[in-house]
């Protein structure tokens, strides 16, 4: 598991968390081929192959099949970036929760430290825990 996040007023903000087989970059650093404003930290132990910028742009313009997959993923990512805003603009804690669990890997409640989760949901770490805990006990009545 790898998180995104940015360092703000001298706080942590959690901005995405991926898991086994996905890609992950600071995207702003990378296609703009920049510094980085991102930091990427890997949860869990990690194993990750890397593809340098140059190479990136080489297989882009040597490979069909590579721009057919950058499309492909392009769109897909996109996708999760508009989930990603709109949660982040839903007034209460409890919606948001509710939309992640919805629209995300509900895999990660169990998997990723409560901490991240309540950064990347915008609320306190305390508020994380009473609504995780009220979904558990919902979801065992259930």
């Amino acid at each position: 598991m790898i998180r995104g996040f940015h360092n703000v007023e001298n706080k942590e903000i959690t901005t995405w968390l991926s898991c086994e087989n996905e890609l992950v970059t600071s995207i702003t650093g990378f296609f703009k081929h920049i510094e980085a404003s991102e930091c990427i930290q890997a949860v869990e132990d990690t194993y990750v192959e890397y593809m340098e910028y140059e190479d990136f742009q080489f297989a882009l313009n040597t490979f069909p099949e590579a721009l057919r997959l950058y499309n492909t993923l392009l769109v897909e990512y996109y996708i999760h970036a508009e989930n990603r805003t709109l949660m982040s603009r839903i007034p209460s804690a409890k919606g948001r929760f509710d939309y992640f669990v919805a629209n995300q890997n509900i895999l990660l409640l169990n998997r990723a430290p409560n901490k991240y989760l309540a950064s990347m949901l915008n609320m306190r770490p305390e508020t994380f825990s009473r609504i995780f805990k009220d979904f558990e006990v919902t979801c065992v009545d259930s």
